[in-house]
C-alpha cells in the first residue's frame, strides 16, 4: 500500500483541526450558518468524511476481512479523535466549549461513513 493514497485522507484531517480549534470569533458567519442544526450537520460530515477517506486505501486489500477490521479501526480512531477535539476545544481554544451532541454527530458521521466504505468495498 502506498502512503500517497493517504495524502486526501491527512489533508482532511489537517483542515478539520484547524476547523475544530478555531476561536469563536473567527469562525465564519452567515446566514446558512444560522440554521438550527446546521453545525451538527456539519460535523456529521466531517467525521463522514475523515472516516471514509482513511478507509479509502484499505477498500483496495484483496482479503475483504482484512479491509473490514481495518475500517473498524479506523471509525474507532476517527470517534476517539472526535471526542479529544472537543477536549480541546474545552480547554485550548477561545470561546469554544465541549459538547457531548458534538460527540454524538461526530459519531454518527464515522458510523456512516464506515457503512458506506463498506459498501463500496463489497461492491469491487
Amino acid at each position: 500500500m502506498r502512503i500517497f493514497f493517504f495524502v486526501p485522507a491527512v489533508i482532511w484531517l489537517i483542515i478539520s483541526i484547524i476547523l475544530l480549534t478555531l476561536p469563536a470569533n473567527d469562525l465564519p458567519h452567515s446566514s446558512v450558518f444560522d440554521l438550527p442544526y446546521f453545525d451538527k450537520v456539519v460535523h456529521l460530515g466531517m467525521f463522514f468524511l475523515l472516516t471514509t477517506l482513511f478507509c479509502l486505501p484499505f477498500s483496495k486489500m484483496s482479503v475483504k476481512e482484512s479491509a473490514a477490521a481495518m475500517f473498524n479501526k479506523i471509525a474507532i480512531y476517527v470517534i476517539l479523535y472526535g471526542i479529544l477535539m472537543e477536549f480541546v476545544q474545552r480547554f485550548f481554544t477561545v470561546g469554544r466549549s465541549f459538547d457531548i451532541v458534538d460527540i454524538l454527530f461526530d459519531t454518527l458521521g464515522s458510523f456512516a461513513g464506515l457503512l458506506a466504505i463498506r459498501q463500496y468495498a463489497l461492491k469491487k
